[in-house]
Order: structure tokens, then C-alpha cells, then sequence
């Protein structure tokens, strides 16, 4: 493409004139493709010339450029105006030039004459050219005006060096200097671009719009942003651009850059100070992260450990031992914890012995069932707890405080003596300062005296030997003391130094020495703790009621607890709403020694436990989430068989019966002792699994999930609610209530009895020697045998035996004495036996003839 150069005034010739542009900084041409398949494609291909940028004044001298004359070349003539038109006024409308006024032609002639002097005052290579004249007078002719603006419109010049004239845009206008002023006076080189820049503003204003439009307001020209050719330079975009504000290398980004050129032109090798951290290190941890800790890279870390012979990647697990000598390794400082470092601090160590006051002795009464343990207890308080127990055995844990006749406390606990509650009493002796061993004079020394013997050495407490029933007539307090000598109790009647106190629950008799000798053992124990610090204890007992939530009763061992403080026991945590004592009155706190019901607890905490008081709803949070998992990972974590063993023991488990159960109890520790139990029924035939056991009434979530696993539920000390018997009845599900645990074993033992397989058991009937063989048709082989022993039935199992060898067991097809079918041949008498489907008998074999049984077994 071209453009020719017109510079005849079209406007006058009633021709539309071609809009005015800038000159193109390029050469363009278009090139047109073709491809395959007749397609083709126009392409734009553009030849760019080199820009050269010059000196900072080459802005200013440029200016000046635009106003020097250009060579002498002939103006292409005009068409001749009319006569009457032909004024300067009238030519200056026609081409749409704007007459000069006296200031502004001063004003330009003094620019042009600066920027000549400041020209030839530096030298300039290039030729001067000639300057157009002002004009002087105030007519001018329109041949005059129109070469004037072709020589002053960059777009009708030639280019010099291949590069385009540059264009200011107009802005707005200077003032012009006072018409007063006769010479020009020098001006300094910046006052002098800057009265250039006017002067262009002013020639572009007079020679007005190429098409005829009137002279107006043109738009501002874009300010330049100069920026530091030393910062890094962004993307080129459309937006960056136009922005004014782009974003640059900060000063203190380009210093530190200098300064590491610097060191790196002059040799000097960068080295960093090695900063020692404090590692913390997890139970495990991967390489990444352990890393990251460090802040080093986690190649150096695997390289480290190719060294060591090790191969690893970078999410590998590492033990703690390898993560510590890593860290040590690099310069750093290890810290080893572990995910149990929660509970640290949970319980409190121990007080200073100033700190520590006088408290009431606990004493846990023990025996065998049906010892009077409870009715000693009874009368001790003044109460009638036995005739509440079920059967009248103790089947819970209880805990009481009592005001002796001296004005002193003392803690009672009382345990089962049943010996399904072992852990009850084990866990009884644990908490307990004294034990009194309760032993019936009538009966002696029994298997569940001698496991509470046992349990208080296991504790390593005091025993005082309390005899109870000495008022029956049978009762011999001395076969008692005997009968302990057997288990190296040896009572102070006998030169021992176990107390011992003969009493009678019925009668109230020597109750006063039993207390007496209580009183006596805690002073010499000398029994102390702080109750002004935060409440440590044991949960004795926990259920779930009914409109309460779940209860616990606790022991507080140390401190005091209060309505308020926030508690946790085991998985268990809560606010305390309310504390309760043993007679049933709601009080504010508890101290040492003192038995209570705390309200408030989210879950029903496990029996045995610590409790203890923490400061804050997240700690409690986080000590109960720990324990948690741990439970959730101890009942999952059976896995797969990982040993032969293992293997071995699965494939004889898989072979097992399951008894399936649902049970529910009324308290924790009943619970505990009914699970017990059952799990010592199991056989390698037959087991008793527990699918779900809680505290708590039966809801219609356990009648489901009995339903789902085809299973009974068990229900001891609790009932079902009106939504789960509906459920029940809907499903088929059965519900078995019980309030005597062992009333529960024995049935539980009978159902799983029927689990096992039957006892197969042979019956020896008698033996026949066959004495001759006939061949009968239609029947085959019948044996003429004699019985030599005991009796052959018909039905029954037979043998034949041949040279006292096995060859064939099945059953008698035919009985037969002479011509009759009997029903039994009896020893001495001859018949008639033939065998169903086989005949290959022989004179001088041996007919065994037998039956077989099954037994039931029992577990």
C-alpha cells in the first residue's frame, strides 16, 4: 500500500479531503499463503526500522527541527481564486487558517531565533537550514498560507533517517510575553525548550483541522513515565502500557542485587550463618516435614541417609530415634515428644507435708456372700440398705461416710461379695486406707474370703478381721482364727498383729470396739492431705439415670471439688451442675475423704478411673479426644494375622460359635462383673461375644441393633421404654429382665450349651459267629451265624470283622430265626442275618453288632 502526498486543497475543489494520520513507523505489505486443498490466507508482514534514541536534549532539539526550513522545492501551483475573493481574510477562511496576532508571531520568532543560537552553540552536525520568515504584515496570500503549512505539517515533510517527525499535541496555551518588549532577551536553555514547545502548540493551532473544522480544544497529550532502566522490566501489555503506576523492584531489592554482583565479581563465596533451631520431633514424622522443621531441604536430609545406607523418599516415615539423630546431625537442638504428653500435668504431684491436713480414714469392708458385710454396714449407719439389694446379696459398690459416737468421720465402701465382682473388690482395695474382712463364725474361711486375702496384700493395706454371727448357736470364732493361720493372717488372739473384733450385725453387739479398733489403725497410718488445691480422686461407680444424665460416684482423695469446676474421668468430662452426698442432700463442695454424686458428665465414665479437675473446657477436650482414639485404635487394632501363630489361631477361631448378646446393667460396675462372667463361659467350641453393652435403660436402638445381629437382649436392673417394647414386639426381638447376676449366668450358660455339638457314644450290643453261608435267590447271601455274646437287635450297626480286621460297617437288612423275622436274637440261640447292599461274607467271620448315641453337653 501507498499514500500519496496531495497537497491540493480539496475542501475547495467540493471534494471530500482523506482524514489526516501519523505516519507509519513500519513498512507493511500483505503476502497471501496457500495451503492444500485450495485453501489460502492473507498475511500481514511488517518491516520495522530500527529506532535510535538519542541524547536527553533530543527532545529539546527536535522541537526546533519542525520549524527550520526545508530544501527549496517547487509548491505545486493553486487554482486561481476569484478577484472579489482573493483578500488575505477571505483565502485564510477558505483554507481554514487562522490569522496570526502581533504577540504570537513575536512570540515565534524569538523561539526560533533561541533554538538557532542554542543549535550552533553546540555544534551541531547537521546543516542549518533556513528558517521561514516571519510575516510582517497582517494579509497574507493563500498561495503564501498554503505552502507555509505544508512546510509546517509534520505529516506532509519527509522523514529524516527513516524515522518519523515526532508530534506534541497541543495543550494548553502559554501566555504570551508583553507586546511592550522591543528585543528579545536570552534566555536560559530551559525557558527556551519550554517557549519552543508554545511555538509548535501555536503552528498546530493555526493551521487549524485538515477538513475545515474550526480551531477547538484538542485532547492532552499522554505524559511519560520515565522508569529506571537499572529495575527489571514487567511484561509489555496493553494495561502496563497505560499505566502510570507500574510496579518496580523496590531500592532495597537492587542494593542487595548489587551487593551480591559485587561479592560475586570479586571471588568471595556466600556463606550463610547456620541458625540452631529447636526441633520439635513427634512420635513419627516424614521426611518432608522433618525438613521443614529444620529448614532444610529435604535432599540434604536424603542424602544424609544414603550415607547411612539408608534408602528413602520423601514421604517415608521416619522413627523417632533416626528423626533425633538427624537433627542433631545438622546442627540442631531435638525435643522428643509423644501424642501421651497431653495427660501430662493431669495429675498433680504430691503436696508439701505443711500443706497437708488430717482426714477421715476409708475403710472397705469385704468377705464372702452372704458373710454380713452389708448388714454390718447397716448397723454401723443406722440403715437398711440389704433389704434393698436384689436377693439379698450386694450387687454394687456403695460408698458412705459415717459420724462415729467420738464425733469422727469415717469413709465406708462396701463391695459384692459374689465372685463375679472380682474387679469390684479389686478395685475396692486400691482406694481404701483399711480393710475389714467380715468372716461367719458359722461358715469359716471361703473361696471369696480368701480372694479379698488377697486382694488387701495386693494393695498393701492393713486388715482388721471382723467375726460376725456370733450369736447363732453353731458359731466357733475359734475355727475361724484356725482357718486363717492358713493364709498367714494371724489375728492378735493368736500372738499376731492383725486386729480382730467379734461381732453380731443382728444384735448390734461390739459394734462400739470395731469402730474403736478402726480409729486406732488410722492413727498410726496417719492419714493427710491438702484440701485447698484442685480435687483429685477415683470414680467408684458410674450408671446412667433416668432425668439425671450420667452419675458418677467418686472418692476424692486430695482437694475439693465444687459446682462449677470442670471435670474428667476417663473418656468422660463435664461441668459439675451438682454434687450429692451419700444420704441424698445436695451440697457445695467435697473435700478428702469424702464420698459424692457429680452431675454433669457428657458420658458415663468407666468405674476405677481417675478424676480429676482441669482448668479449661480444651484441656478437658483434649484429654478426652487422646483417650478416645486410643480406645477406638486398642478395638481395632486386632488387624490381620501378621505370624503363623496368629494364622494358626484365627483358622481354630473361625471354627468357633459365637453367642451373640446384647446386655445392658444399671451401673458400670455391674456391667463389668456380668461381661466377666460370660466371657469365662466360652469354650473352644462356643464364646459369648458382646455385640453392644452399656449403661442405661433399653432404648430402640438396642431392640435394632438386636435385630439386625439375630441376637437376645439382657437387661439387668433396667427396663425397656415404651418405644423399644413396641420395636421388640414389631420385630420379634426378646428382652430378658434380671435382677440376680447369677440368676443371668445360668441361663446364659444353658442357651450356649445347646451351641455345642453332641457327644457321639457307642453301645455294644453282642458279637455272632457266622457258622455257614447260603445263597438264596431273590435275597442273596444269608449267613447262618450262632451268637456268642450279649444280644444282636434288628436296625442296629453292625461290623464284620475278618481276622480281626474292619472290612465292612453297615446295618442289618434281615433278622431272621428259622423262618420268622424277630426283633433280637439273645447269646446261645442260631439266626439268620444278611446285610443291606453287600454280600461278600464268609464261614468264620465276626458280626459286632452295636448302637450309637448322642449326649447332650453342658458347659
Amino acid at each position: 500500500m501507498s499514500e500519496t502526498k496531495d497537497t491540493t486543497d480539496k475542501t475547495i475543489l467540493g471534494r471530500v479531503r482523506k482524514p489526516l494520520s501519523l505516519q507509519r513507523t513500519v513498512e507493511s505489505g500483505h503476502v497471501r499463503q496457500n495451503f492444500s486443498h485450495g485453501r489460502s490466507k492473507s498475511v500481514v508482514v511488517e518491516k520495522r526500522r530500527t529506532r535510535k534514541l538519542g541524547a536527553p536534549g533530543a527532545a529539546q532539539e527536535a522541537k526546533p527541527a519542525l520549524q527550520e526550513a526545508e530544501p527549496a522545492t517547487p509548491a505545486p501551483k493553486k487554482k486561481p481564486v476569484k478577484a472579489e475573493t482573493a483578500t488575505p481574510e477571505l483565502a485564510r477562511e477558505a483554507l481554514g487558517v487562522r490569522a496570526l496576532s502581533e504577540e504570537e508571531r513575536d512570540a515565534r520568532a524569538r523561539a526560533l531565533a533561541a533554538a538557532k543560537v542554542q543549535e550552533d552553540a553546540k555544534g551541531g552536525e547537521k546543516p542549518a537550514r533556513a528558517a521561514p520568515a516571519a510575516p510582517t504584515a497582517r494579509g497574507v496570500s493563500a498561495a503564501e498560507s498554503a505552502t507555509s503549512r505544508q512546510q509546517l505539517n509534520p505529516a506532509m515533510q519527509p522523514r529524516e533517517g527513516g524515522r518519523p517527525r515526532k508530534i506534541d499535541f497541543p495543550t494548553a496555551p502559554q501566555p504570551s510575553p508583553s507586546p511592550s518588549r522591543a528585543k528579545p532577551e536570552p534566555e536560559t536553555p530551559k525557558r527556551t525548550a519550554r517557549a519552543a514547545v508554545a511555538v509548535t502548540r501555536d503552528e498546530d493551532e493555526s493551521r487549524g483541522s485538515p477538513r475545515g473544522r474550526k480551531a477547538g480544544p484538542r485532547t492532552p497529550a499522554v505524559k511519560t513515565v520515565k522508569t529506571d532502566e537499572r529495575r527489571e522490566r514487567v511484561k509489555l501489555t496493553i494495561n502496563n502500557a497505560f499505566d502510570e503506576k507500574q510496579r518496580e523492584r523496590s531500592l532495597a531489592s537492587l542494593k542487595r542485587k548489587r551487593e551480591r554482583e559485587k561479592l560475586k565479581a570479586m571471588g568471595i563465596p556466600q556463606v550463610r550463618e547456620k541458625i540452631a533451631r529447636e526441633v520439635v520431633i513427634p512420635e513419627v514424622i516424614t521426611i518432608q516435614e522433618l525438613a521443614n522443621r529444620m529448614t532444610e531441604r529435604a535432599v540434604d536430609v536424603i542424602k544424609f541417609l544414603m550415607k547411612e545406607g539408608e534408602m528413602h523418599k520423601i514421604n517415608d516415615v521416619l522413627d523417632v530415634d533416626t528423626a533425633e539423630l538427624i537433627v542433631q546431625e545438622f546442627g540442631h537442638a531435638p525435643k522428643r515428644v509423644s501424642e501421651s504428653d497431653v495427660e501430662t500435668g493431669f495429675i498433680g504431684e504430691m503436696d508439701d507435708e505443711g500443706a497437708q491436713e488430717p482426714r477421715a480414714p476409708v475403710v472397705t469392708i469385704m468377705g464372702h456372700v452372704d458373710h454380713g458385710k452389708t448388714s454390718l454396714l447397716d448397723a454401723i449407719r443406722q440403715t437398711n440398705v440389704v433389704s434393698g439389694e436384689a436377693g439379698g446379696i450386694t450387687q454394687h459398690i456403695g460408698a458412705y461416710q459415717v459420724i462415729t459416737p467420738n464425733g469422727e468421720h469415717v469413709t465406708f465402701i462396701d463391695t459384692p461379695g459374689h465372685e463375679a465382682f472380682t474387679a469390684m473388690r479389686a478395685r475396692g482395695a486400691k482406694i481404701t486406707d483399711l480393710v475389714v474382712l467380715v468372716v461367719a463364725a458359722d461358715d469359716g474361711v471361703m473361696p471369696q474370703t480368701i480372694e479379698a486375702i488377697n486382694h488387701a496384700k495386693a494393695a498393701d493395706v492393713p486388715i482388721i478381721v471382723a467375726i460376725n454371727k456370733i450369736d447363732k448357736p453353731q458359731a466357733d470364732p475359734d475355727r475361724v482364727r484356725n482357718e486363717l493361720l492358713q493364709h498367714e493372717v494371724i489375728v492378735e488372739s493368736m500372738s499376731g498383729e492383725t486386729l480382730e473384733v467379734s461381732v453380731s450385725a443382728l444384735k448390734h453387739t461390739n459394734l462400739d470396739k470395731l469402730l474403736e479398733a478402726i480409729h486406732l489403725q488410722a492413727e498410726l497410718l496417719d492419714l493427710k492431705a491438702n484440701p485447698n488445691r484442685s480435687a483429685e480422686g477415683i470414680v467408684v461407680e458410674a450408671k446412667l439415670e433416668r432425668g439425671r444424665g450420667p452419675v458418677g460416684t467418686v472418692l476424692v482423695q486430695r482437694g475439693t471439688v465444687r459446682v462449677g469446676d470442670i471435670v474428667v474421668a476417663s473418656a468422660a468430662w463435664g461441668r459439675v451442675r451438682a454434687l450429692i452426698d451419700d444420704r441424698g442432700v445436695n451440697t457445695e463442695e467435697a473435700g478428702p475423704s469424702v464420698p459424692v454424686e457429680i452431675l454433669g458428665f457428657n458420658a458415663a465414665p468407666e468405674a476405677g478411673d481417675q478424676f480429676a479437675v482441669v482448668e479449661s473446657d480444651a484441656r478437658a477436650r483434649e484429654i478426652t479426644g487422646y483417650r478416645v482414639r486410643k480406645q477406638r485404635e486398642a478395638l481395632g487394632g486386632g488387624g490381620t494375622a501378621r505370624t503363623l501363630e496368629q494364622m494358626m489361631q484365627r483358622l481354630k477361631e473361625a471354627d468357633r460359635k459365637d453367642f451373640d448378646l446384647v446386655v445392658k446393667a444399671d451401673v458400670q460396675g455391674s456391667l463389668e462383673a456380668i461381661t466377666g462372667a460370660l466371657r469365662k463361659l466360652g469354650t473352644d467350641e462356643v464364646e459369648a461375644r458382646m455385640v453392644h453393652s452399656g449403661v442405661g435403660g433399653i432404648t430402640e436402638s438396642d431392640v435394632a441393633l438386636a435385630n439386625a445381629s439375630k441376637t437376645v437382649i439382657l437387661g439387668f436392673n433396667v427396663r425397656a421404654n415404651v418405644q423399644a417394647k413396641a420395636a421388640a414386639d414389631r420385630d420379634g426381638v426378646e428382652i430378658r429382665y434380671y435382677n440376680i447376676i447369677y440368676d443371668l449366668v445360668d441361663d446364659v450358660k444353658a442357651a450356649m450349651s445347646g451351641l455345642l455339638a453332641p457327644t457321639i457314644r457307642e453301645v455294644f450290643l453282642g458279637n455272632a459267629e457266622i457258622l455257614e453261608v447260603f445263597n438264596i435267590s431273590k435275597v442273596g447271601k444269608v449267613a447262618g451265624c450262632r451268637v456268642i455274646e450279649g444280644k444282636v437287635e434288628r436296625g442296629a450297626k453292625v461290623r464284620l470283622i475278618r481276622d480281626d480286621v474292619v472290612v465292612h460297617e453297615g446295618t442289618l437288612s434281615t433278622l431272621k430265626r428259622f423262618k420268622d423275622e424277630v426283633r433280637e436274637v439273645p447269646a446261645g440261640q442260631e439266626c439268620g442275618m444278611a446285610f443291606a447292599n453287600y454280600h461278600d461274607i464268609r464261614a468264620g467271620d465276626v458280626i459286632e453288632c452295636f448302637n450309637v448315641e448322642t449326649v447332650a453337653r453342658t458347659l
